[in-house]
């Protein structure tokens, strides 16, 4: 960091291998905390998890996934991390299966040293989630904390540039992204080991002025496999502590000013990102006049 932060953070992303199964969830939630831990240990306060962290991801039936599904926020797992949380006086955001009622979310929950503070239902659901979940019905909210304004997307979500806009046009300083990138079709990788999830993750937080934390998963799950490359993005897009590889549970760290985000959008007198939006020429059609912009 540069001079003297206004709102120093040291970030965490956990990159590991939860595996589905109800005999899997002890061990996942365990094994998620122990690396938490050994963030806290580093200095950590704000720490992302992957998605369904605590689950695994391949579901073969709605019912399993039901069955593995739990109640935000009163289920075991929000319950346990949420006193992790205020043990080590840490903010931390975890995927996790939620059910209300009858219906099942892809959800993500925002967790702090006081309590909890929120959660966003997946919006954009991949391949089998959609005969699984329902479709988040709650918009992208983005969260006042003290350590600064928190928004959180999940997976598919990057591929839709309207995500991190419109958390970014609503002050988000970070955008936490939980992630179960998946091997799709090759080519994977380019040379610098940088998968397509990455350069969209690195796209959305340029384009934006927004720092992004980024937290995959990776290993074999049922024969799915996935491709780790978690990375931490500054406010100019570029990777702070390098990609994760897409094999190694890891965790990397970044120590940043999440008040640096607000004074980002200006690069130049004459170019600003937030200003120079032609909301006259495209609201209509992308309806952003919905999501009012918080003023930087």
């Amino acid at each position: 960091m540069e001079g003297n932060p206004i709102s120093p953070v040291k970030v965490a992303v956990i990159q590991f291998d939860p595996q589905v199964g109800m005999e899997n969830r002890d061990r996942n939630l365990r094994h998620g905390l122990d690396l938490a831990l050994q963030a806290v240990e580093q200095g950590a306060n704000l720490i992302v998890m992957p998605e369904l962290a605590n689950t695994g991801y391949l579901f073969t039936s709605r019912k399993e996934a039901f069955d593995h599904a739990e109640n935000v926020p009163n289920g075991p797992s929000v319950q346990i991390w949420q006193d992790f949380a205020q043990k080590h006086s840490i903010y931390l955001v975890a995927g996790v299966a939620e059910k209300e009622g009858d219906k099942l979310y892809d959800s993500s929950v925002l967790i702090g040293p006081e309590d909890f503070i929120g959660k966003y239902r997946k919006a954009h659901l991949w391949n089998l989630e959609k005969l699984w979940f329902t479709p988040g019905d709650h918009g992208f909210p983005v969260f006042d904390t003290p350590i600064g304004r928190i928004g959180m997307m999940i997976c598919w979500d990057v591929w839709f540039p309207e995500v991190p806009r419109i958390l970014a046009q609503q002050g988000a300083d970070i955008i936490c992204s939980v992630n179960n990138w998946v091997w799709t079709p090759p080519p994977l990788f380019d040379e610098s080991g940088k998968c397509m999830a990455s350069y969209l993750t690195i796209t959305a937080s340029h384009v934006n002025n927004v720092y992004i934390a980024a937290a995959n998963r990776v290993g074999i799950d049922r024969g799915e496999k996935f491709l780790g490359c978690s990375l931490i993005t500054g406010t100019n897009g570029w990777p702070i502590s390098g990609i994760a590889d897409s094999e190694s549970e890891t965790i990397l760290y970044a120590d940043i000013d999440l008040m640096a985000a607000r004074g980002a959008p200006i690069w130049n007198k004459h170019n600003d990102l937030i200003r120079d939006r032609r909301t006259d020429v495209y609201d209509e059609i992308l309806g952003y006049k919905d999501h009012p912009v918080f003023p930087r």
